[in-house]
C-alpha cells in the first residue's frame, strides 16, 4: 500500500522545476511542491491513507485523530472511516485556524474532551509550523497527544522542530512519523 501511495503522490501531487518557482507557506521559494489534496481527496488515496495510518495507530488506543484544517481534514476522515469498517472506531476532529467567532467559540471541533488520547496528522511538513500550531491548540484543549503522523515530510527540518515541541512526551515507540519522504518521491523522479 505504501508503494502505491508513493506512486499516487508522485503522479498527482508532486511538481518539480530546475528553478525554485514554487512559493511555500513559509514564503521560501522551492524547486518542488507537494499538493497532497490531489491524493487525500482521491478515493484510492483515501483508501490507502486510511488503512496505512489506521495500522500505524490501532494499538495506541486513541479516541480521535485530527489536525489543522484543511490539510489534516481528509486524512483524519479517511482514518475515522477505515477505523469504523475495521471495528475499532476512532473519531475525527478539526483544529481551526481561528477560534469560532460564535456559539462555543472553540478552536477544536469534534467529539473530544480533555484527557482523550489523540493523534495529530498533517498532509505535508516543511518547517513543522502548522503541525506545531495543531499541537499547541490540542494541548490547550487538554487532549493527550500520543503520536504525530505526516503524509509527506519534505525533510527540511520540520520533523526535528516537531520533536523539539514534543520533547516532554516519553514513549517507547516512534512519536513522530512520516509515511512518505521527499527522498521517496525523488527516487521516482530520477527513474
Amino acid at each position: 500500500m505504501r508503494d502505491r501511495l508513493i506512486e499516487l503522490i508522485y503522479k498527482r501531487a508532486f511538481k518539480y522545476s530546475e528553478d525554485p518557482v514554487f512559493k511555500l507557506t513559509s514564503g521560501k521559494m522551492s524547486n518542488y511542491y507537494f499538493n497532497c489534496k490531489m491524493v487525500t481527496l482521491n478515493p484510492e488515496g483515501m483508501y490507502l491513507i486510511g488503512n496505512i495510518i489506521f495500522d500505524m495507530i490501532k494499538d495506541l488506543y486513541v479516541k480521535a485523530i485530527g489536525g489543522l484544517t484543511l490539510g489534516a481534514d481528509p486524512i483524519a476522515d479517511a482514518v475515522a472511516y477505515t477505523s469504523y469498517l475495521r471495528e475499532r472506531p476512532i473519531e475525527a476532529f478539526v483544529v481551526r485556524k481561528n477560534a469560532k467567532s460564535h456559539g462555543t467559540m472553540q478552536w477544536i471541533e469534534g467529539y473530544v474532551k480533555a484527557g482523550d488520547r489523540v493523534v495529530i496528522v498533517d498532509d505535508v511538513i516543511t518547517t513543522g509550523k502548522s503541525t506545531i500550531e495543531a499541537i499547541t491548540r490540542t494541548r490547550e484543549a487538554g487532549l493527550d497527544i500520543v503520536k504525530v503522523i505526516a503524509l509527506v515530510d519534505r525533510q527540511e527540518g520540520g520533523y526535528e522542530n516537531i520533536m523539539e515541541e514534543l520533547k516532554d512526551i516519553r514513549v517507547d515507540y516512534k512519536l513522530v512519523e512520516a509515511i512518505v519522504t521527499r527522498d521517496d518521491v525523488m527516487g521516482l523522479y530520477k527513474l
